[in-house]
């Protein structure tokens, strides 16, 4: 069975992704299916409005196939590289889409998957939604078009994101601007069948519910404190900090250091120019040059390999990282930089 169904339904055009024991986690060939079936409804006057949504229930997208990357980047970068090529400038064609574009983000939506759903004009979350840019913790930075989203969000907010990997449940990711409505997962079908009948965006409104409370909407002044300026040798552990401040420190620490500094600094590149096609540039240039960074394949290792969750970073400390070399691997590409 194919891997995305493409469909067009009186005036709907939809995209499901259909890889549930992968938890719809984006493949080659997914990104090349989806591109393809938006040129398509782009192209086709009868098509209105564009829904995309998955399978499973668990995730609507837990991001790239990072299995497939671990197992082939050092023999074959290349592929790698174009898998991010491609992907972005998907995520991009979404970001400037000229139709209306409804995600239903119901379960998991992590990298990937955010840059699937989270640049749509209309984004749906469900109260199973789990949404986050969990780069740091494997040795990798926030991509598809997340810096820019990272970087718009409440004040430092993006930083804390970006640094931690910290997951939003639906109140979150719409205080944070990563979603814009909360529908139950149980009105998902009706909600696409009233999409069906009208290739109406408006009607989301007739399913949706208040927002749940966001918890870091409470948290704003002490992660501003944090993170501007943000301080690699601040020692948020010590004696008399808040719960709040040692827990950032503690996620923190859990991910690879050179990809904390990292992240913070493509978010901190996208506030200066959020353009969707210059993130993703920079990003990019990160993604091609991470294929020969050791820390990517330990942190995959750790987390989705042999899943002991103790990855070895190099450097380990946050202290050790030069930021020199963080600024270099963003630096342009030369002939191979990233074109939409």
């Amino acid at each position: 069975m194919s891997e995305v169904v493409i469909e067009r339904r009186r005036r709907m055009g939809r995209i499901t992704l259909n890889r549930p024991a992968a938890l719809n986690a984006l493949t080659q060939g997914m990104v090349e299916a989806i591109r393809a079936a938006l040129d398509a409804f782009a192209a086709d006057d009868a098509v209105a409005l564009v829904l995309i949504d998955a399978v499973g229930g668990r995730a609507f997208c837990a991001g790239g196939d990072i299995v497939g990357l671990y197992r082939t980047g050092r023999s074959d970068p290349g592929a790698a590289r174009a898998f991010w090529r491609d992907e972005y400038r998907l995520n991009a064609v979404l970001a400037g889409f000229a139709k209306p574009v409804v995600a239903l983000m119901d379960g998991i939506v992590m990298g990937g998957g955010v840059g699937l759903g989270c640049h749509a004009a209309h984004r749906v979350v469900t109260q199973r939604s789990v949404v986050a840019m969990p780069e740091a913790s494997i040795g990798f930075s926030p991509d598809v078009g997340g810096t820019r989203l990272l970087a718009r969000a409440p004040g430092h907010l993006g930083d804390y994101l970006a640094a931690t990997a910290g997951r939003m449940k639906a109140g979150d990711a719409i205080f944070a601007g990563f979603a814009d409505h909360c529908v139950p997962s149980e009105r998902l079908p009706a909600l696409a069948a009233a999409l069906e009948q009208t290739s109406d965006p408006a009607v989301i409104a007739d399913f949706a519910e208040a927002p749940p409370f966001s918890t870091l909407s409470g948290y704003l002044t002490e992660i501003a404190a944090l993170f501007a300026p943000f301080d690699p040798l601040m020692p948020w552990g010590h004696e008399g900090a808040s719960d709040f401040a040692r827990g950032t420190a503690a996620a923190i620490r859990r991910n690879a250091p050179f990809s904390v500094l990292a992240a913070l600094h493509a978010v901190g590149e996208a506030r200066r120019d959020p353009a969707i096609e210059a993130c993703l540039r920079r990003e990019y240039r990160f993604s091609y040059r991470v294929v020969d960074h050791d820390d990517f394949y330990e942190g995959i290792r750790a987390a989705v390999i042999d899943k002991d969750y103790d990855p070895h970073w190099r450097p380990a400390r946050l202290a050790d990282v030069d930021p020199a070399e963080v600024a270099a691997a963003f630096a342009p590409l030369g002939a191979e930089e990233w074109t939409v």
